[in-house]
């Protein structure tokens, strides 16, 4: 199976370095066999966090199921010294998030897939718009692209 990642971090960790170098250690340490993989690039947070994230996607090939890769996911980020607090838009040593996976849609507790809130931010289509323009979202059927161009759109008021 074929998955996209996004991948996150805001915050130094003592052992691997800055958030960037921390995108290349996680990289080097996805379950299976990275295909792709776009930039890193800097991005402004959300919520009440004050810290510029690094910001990347993966392709990888892998042939463990959704909720087996979750936890690998999971098991890299805490490896990677995140502390998961209960609050959202927190800064984060490492952030993972299974995007799409080429079997179309997974959805149950915990995971869904595509990722619930991947069309309405920039810093997850901007790298994924590099690697996999033309993948579809299976809830919309609109390309990558056409997401990411969407979203950058500049939005405009009504004359009155």
């Amino acid at each position: 199976m074929i998955y996209v990642i996004a991948l996150g971090s805001n915050r130094r960790h003592v052992r691997h370095g800055n958030p960037r170098a921390l995108i290349e250690e996680a990289l080097r340490r996805l379950p299976g066999t990275l295909l792709l993989r776009s930039d890193t690039i800097c991005t402004r947070p959300l919520g009440p966090s004050n810290r510029t994230y690094a910001n990347a996607a993966a392709v990888i090939k892998s042939s463990l199921m959704p909720p087996a890769l979750l936890a690998g996911l999971q098991g890299i980020e805490r490896d990677l010294g995140r502390v998961r607090s209960g609050q959202a838009w927190r800064a984060r040593t490492m952030d993972l998030d299974i995007i799409f996976w080429s079997e179309g849609v997974w959805a149950t507790p915990p995971l869904t897939i595509p990722h619930k809130e991947f069309r309405a931010r920039a810093f997850v289509l901007t790298p994924l718009s590099t690697i996999v323009p033309e993948w579809r979202d299976p809830g919309c059927g609109r390309s990558v692209k056409q997401l990411h161009a969407r979203l950058l759109k500049p939005k405009h008021k009504s004359c009155p």
